[in-house]
């Protein structure tokens, strides 16, 4: 899924073209096995825990754990993507022990996106706080790196040495990667040095440029290595393959030539993985998956 100085694709689910709040979630196991076959790197849901009219969609509209361990069942390869799970919200334990269950049950091919939140009505139906999400989010992090990974090395201050607790399953290969989407209220600097990629909204080329500047000096200045930068993308695939771009909400209705060029031009500034979205479709989203497998997905195939 990430590699230095290639590019990848992955999709969101729900994998079909929806214009109300509620999508109808059919067919969605034989999507998946087809953008899996088509050389999609990874399957994206998304944490969506309430309906709220004001917002938008509900996502996949399914709990991402439950959706994520039915997936996993009927997938073999492709990764499993969470875009994001809100830390805040959800008790640290439940996560951690979730994200390396769905790990182990599809041998390690689970990446945890994760992210603050940013809808007050959620943290009221939760009973959380949301002025101090910031500060929970990076304990959320520190414990789910702890405790995921074996042997352990979180202590619970709770609980006498000799009677220590643990949490099981730990992760498939010890290690769940972690993206931090967006700022989380993180600066650059905390995100560079505690998650290993960031996950980031589209943006125009020249913005995204810097962004991604940001990005690798962070690095630089947390003396790390290179950690991935990702991004999505909302696409309507034009059946006219010279089709220009023109603009739609968080991404761009075009054809396949100009998507290829458009890719190619953010895996020129860094970008290394784009999650595609196809809820605004104005064609069969399966025939549009047969020309992204046939067309586009070879420029951008994942390495093996």
């Amino acid at each position: 899924m990430f590699t230095e100085g290639h590019l990848t694709l992955g999709i969101g689910f729900p994998i079909e073209a929806y214009s109300t709040a509620v999508p109808t979630m059919q067919n969605q196991v034989a999507m998946a096995q087809l953008a899996e076959e088509s050389g999609f790197a990874a399957l994206w849901c998304r944490d969506v825990p309430l309906y709220d009219p004001g917002f938008g969609d509900v996502g996949q509209m399914y709990d991402p754990w439950v959706w994520l361990g039915y997936m996993a069942a009927h997938t073999s390869n492709v990764a499993l993507a969470t875009g994001s799970i809100i830390l805040p919200l959800r008790q640290r334990v439940d996560i951690a022990k979730s994200a390396s269950s769905v790990d182990q049950l599809s041998q390690g091919r689970l990446v945890l996106g994760v992210a603050s939140g940013d809808r007050p009505v959620e943290y009221s139906v939760y009973d959380a706080t949301y002025e101090n999400r910031d500060e929970v989010f990076r304990s959320s992090v520190e414990f789910i790196r702890a405790t995921t990974h074996r042997p352990s090395n979180w202590k619970n201050e709770h609980v006498e040495y000799a009677r220590q607790i643990d949490i099981l399953p730990k992760s498939y290969s010890n290690d769940i990667p972690m993206l931090v989407t967006g700022n989380s209220r993180q600066s650059v600097e905390w995100i560079a040095g505690n998650s290993d990629g960031w996950l980031m909204y589209p943006r125009p080329l020249s913005q995204q440029k810097q962004v991604l500047k940001q990005w690798t000096d962070a690095l630089d200045s947390a003396e790390q290595d290179w950690k991935p930068f990702a991004q999505s993308l909302y696409i309507d695939l034009s059946d006219k393959p010279d089709a220009a771009a023109q603009p739609i909400h968080l991404g761009y209705r075009v054809g396949r030539q100009g998507l290829i060029e458009h890719l190619g031009a953010l895996r020129g500034i860094g970008v290394n993985h784009v999650l595609l979205n196809v809820k605004f479709s104005s064609r069969p989203v399966v025939d549009v998956l047969h020309e992204l497998q046939e067309f586009v997905i070879p420029e951008f195939a994942a390495l093996r």
